[in-house]
């Protein structure tokens, strides 16, 4: 596991990689391609959950249906 501000700096890389429209991402000597928006959109969604663990603390998501007949 990378340490926090490695994961940080990662996740910024891809934020402003994601806003500008490029899909490849270059950080400490290293360039990664991405094929989609959707590939980057996990890739931050994965680096935040390192982060998250890193910190001590989790993502939690909640889902909530509501749902009525219409009467």
């Amino acid at each position: 596991m990378s340490d926090l501000a490695t994961l940080r700096q990662r996740r910024d890389a891809l934020t402003v990689q994601r806003s500008s429209g490029v899909a490849r991402v270059s950080y400490d000597g290293k360039t990664v391609d991405y094929r989609s928006v959707a590939e980057i959109d996990r890739a931050i969604e994965a680096l935040d959950r390192e982060i998250a663990a890193a910190e001590g603390r989790r993502i939690v998501r909640h889902v909530r249906v509501t749902t009525a007949k219409g009467l």
